[in-house]
């Protein structure tokens, strides 16, 4: 199982939209898929179409870890109405900000990595739509995480907010979890005519080099709107989105080279 985590320590950069279109390039190519929303806001429990009543939520994970708990917590998207395949979500809650304090205790940093080696067989892949912030809840996330994947957008404080992120990546790393490493930077919501943008995403080049992924992504309205619908965005009629889900689908090439995640290529392709 192959745990990544979507991080961004500057709010309002599309951090969850992102985390949404690989869940959606995830469950088209039949890949089985987790998306736990640690994010207070809980955005991506209201994109991924869930039931939450009568369920318990992250914040109960992060009170009590045990399997029993985590079973609960978790329920399909209803995304599964679309087409066969396993895409789940441990649900969110903004109850989950009593866990993000600014100096977590290493048993607190540990829970969920500890929750979700209860569930280990039965995923491929563990998206982790992270606080943005570098508090306790995103500690916790990275702790659990293979890898690290930082979202920005081509703007000067979204670049700086985006070396802040790979210094504290570098840093746990070091300090707490030697298998973390960042897979790279997502620059999102790119207007190619914009001469500014074509300047931010260079410096973003020359800092950190190949860390910076292809493709780009596109400022689009599309995605919003499949959001908005609660539908995965590679169902979502028109042009504007089928490009944008080709540029997930290449992500999700590299996130599944680089976890060596098994796919099905026998899968249902929205």
């Amino acid at each position: 199982m192959h745990v990544l985590s979507v991080s961004s320590l500057k709010g309002g950069v599309g951090k969850t939209t992102v985390t949404l279109g690989l869940a959606s390039a995830a469950f088209a190519r039949g890949v089985r898929t987790l998306v736990v929303d640690l994010d207070p806001q809980s955005d991506v429990s209201t994109g991924m179409d869930i039931q939450v009543a009568g369920r318990l939520n992250i914040a109960d994970v992060l009170a009590n870890p045990k399997e029993k708990v985590v079973r609960q917590a978790i329920t399909s998207s209803g995304w599964a109405k679309v087409h066969p395949g396993t895409i789940d979500v441990l649900i969110g809650s903004p109850s989950a900000i009593n866990f993000d304090g600014p100096h977590p205790s290493v048993r607190d940093v540990w829970k969920l990595e500890e929750a979700l080696a209860t569930i280990e067989s039965e995923y491929d892949l563990v998206l982790i739509d992270c606080a943005p912030s570098l508090n306790a809840l995103t500690r916790t996330a990275w702790a659990a995480s293979d890898r690290v994947v930082v979202v920005t957008e081509p703007g000067l404080f979204s670049v700086a907010a985006a070396d802040r992120a790979l210094r504290a990546i570098e840093e746990i790393r070091r300090g707490l979890s030697p298998r973390l490493q960042p897979l790279g930077v997502v620059v999102n919501r790119v207007r190619p005519q914009s001469i500014e943008h074509q300047f931010r995403i260079k410096e973003l080049r020359d800092m950190f080099g190949p860390l910076v992924l292809n493709p780009q992504l596109p400022e689009r309205t599309s995605l919003q709107q499949a959001q908005g619908a609660a539908k995965p965005l590679h169902v979502w009629p028109g042009d504007s989105a089928q490009e944008l889900a080709a540029d997930f689908d290449a992500l999700l090439d590299r996130i599944v080279r680089t976890g060596r995640i098994p796919v099905d290529n026998e899968a249902p392709q929205a």
